[in-house]
């Protein structure tokens, strides 16, 4: 009962790593808000999976690309306290396709729903947070944004903004007592990797010093780390969840 009394917000929270954030916080009692975009069945799913928790989990559909949804997301968050305590960052698309091809939808569309929410979900939660001097925020990021990936320009791009924003968040945020890290994700076993194209997604985990995919359970347990007054004294960093592939 770690985070008991806790407010936790975390987008793209009803599916993949997303949605093993939320229940990790849930089954810690905290008061969790996860933000979706589309897929009401995920989000009732969620809902049923958490009855039986210490915590509780409400679904809001929110697009957190922009500044109206993010804004409401969090508002909802804080209603009923005025703050919010964590907030986690996992929204985002992949629109895979070599650069030489890429629309320019498919560039626009992935760096705007992945980087946008960022801006605007920080933006806000930092307000909902400073007040009481404290909070801890965590950004997903991607080991494409390490080690590059073909056909993933645009979403490597997207999250190696998503590292040079939390550094800077979190030099902005520090003397408000606030904390911004940021874990970096590998080859996980979610719904994006499944739409990858499993040779490629083989030869990288075949590569890794594991040598074998990780599970979202795996990577919330790291958000929850950081999330823990354990990691008091942590912030500005980028942790590496990928089994020993980069």
């Amino acid at each position: 009962m770690e985070f008991k009394d806790s407010i936790v917000v975390v987008t793209g929270g009803t599916r993949g790593i997303g949605r093993a954030v939320s229940l990790a916080f849930a089954r810690e009692g905290a008061t969790v808000f996860a933000a979706y975009l589309n897929n009401d069945e995920a989000a009732r799913a969620l809902i049923d999976e958490s009855a039986d928790l210490p915590g509780k989990i409400s679904v809001l559909k929110a697009d957190v690309s922009t500044s109206e949804g993010a804004t409401g997301l969090i508002n909802a968050a804080a209603g009923l306290s005025g703050h919010i305590d964590v907030l986690v960052n996992n929204a985002g698309i992949i629109r895979d396709c070599y650069l030489a091809m890429m629309s320019d939808d498919d560039w626009e569309a992935v760096i705007r729903s992945n980087i946008n929410p960022l801006f605007h979900c920080c933006k806000w939660g930092v307000r909902k947070m400073m007040g009481r001097r404290r909070g801890s925020i965590v950004n997903i990021s991607s080991i494409s944004a390490l080690i590059g990936t073909p056909g993933q320009a645009n979403y490597a791009a997207s999250k190696g903004a998503a590292i040079s924003f939390t550094k800077s968040l979190a030099r902005e945020a520090g003397p408000m007592g606030i904390r911004v890290n940021a874990v970096v994700a590998g080859m996980i076993a979610t719904d994006m990797t499944a739409a990858l194209k499993q040779d490629e997604v083989e030869k990288v985990v075949k590569g890794a010093a594991l040598a074998r995919i990780g599970t979202p359970g795996e990577v919330a347990s790291v958000v929850l780390f950081l999330a823990s007054e354990r990691a008091s004294y942590i912030t500005g960093q980028s942790i590496v969840v990928d089994g020993g592939i980069v």
